[in-house]
């Protein structure tokens, strides 16, 4: 059990690092607080493109790897 756990833990590793990428790539939608200090262009954005909501989809499909994996360290903890 010990190479899972540590098979689980690099994992987490990896797909924490990849997911802090995939986050900074995405578009900023404004009212935040680059915002207040000056930082926010307005423009009108009609609707999301296609890459970015398979960015968005992608995105989520790495932190539910993640996530899964932080779980299954807890229970390799717990019960064994």
């Amino acid at each position: 059990m010990n190479a899972v756990r540590i098979g689980l833990q690099l994992l987490v590793v990896i797909t924490g690092l990849f997911l802090t990428l995939l986050i900074l790539m995405h578009k900023g939608k404004g009212g935040g607080l680059s915002d207040m200090f000056g930082g926010g262009m307005s423009s009108t954005l009609g609707g999301s493109s296609v890459a970015e909501r398979n960015l968005d989809r992608f995105t989520v499909g790495v932190a539910l790897v993640w996530f899964t994996c932080i779980v299954g360290i807890g229970v390799i903890d717990r019960f064994i």
